[in-house]
């Protein structure tokens, strides 16, 4: 799984349908809980992301198309190795471009500035996929274990199990 369409279709199977939790602060315009307009999320995409999107009739084509203009291509997804092409472009659908491309960075020991550049390019790529999907997952440990207590209590266990989901398959 190497290109857009195959790891956009293994992501979104992981994307649920239409969520209104009022509890899930993406689920709100402003991302602040009770704060805004409750508009929800759906196929991953969020209020708190998306203000101004009706999330409601969003469709999968739709979804599909801002997956790869604000997560695939602003990860810089096209060009890191392909064996973490998937992961890094996961962690961008759920903890934002700037965190996973700083979890890549991380990773590979080049300079931590959330900016694919030509150093962290020339480092993913030396460093061989195996061990460079390892210590990613480890990275990106490490930043969902650092989220504030309350995000924790919510997001933390299904986050955890993606990465395992992510981790068993080929």
């Amino acid at each position: 799984m190497n290109d857009f369409d195959s790891c956009f279709e293994a992501l979104i199977g992981n994307e649920g349908k239409l969520s209104m939790d009022p509890h899930d602060r993406g689920n709100w315009t402003t991302g602040q809980i009770n704060c805004g307009q409750l508009k929800g999320s759906k196929y991953g995409v969020s209020a708190a992301a998306y203000p101004n999107l009706d999330i409601e009739h969003l469709t999968v084509d739709d979804a599909k198309a801002i997956y790869r203009r604000d997560y695939w291509a602003a990860a810089g997804c096209e060009v890191v190795p392909e064996e973490v092409r998937f992961d890094v472009f996961d962690m961008a659908v759920n903890s934002g471009v700037k965190a996973s491309i700083r979890a890549l960075q991380a990773a590979c020991g080049a300079f931590v500035d959330g900016v694919m550049g030509q150093e962290t390019l020339m480092r993913t790529q030396s460093m061989g996929g195996p061990r460079l999907r390892r210590m990613f997952n480890a990275a990106r440990i490490r930043h969902i274990t650092d989220m504030p207590s309350d995000m924790w209590l919510t997001q933390g266990r299904g986050l955890m199990n993606r990465i395992a989901n992510n981790l068993t398959r080929d």
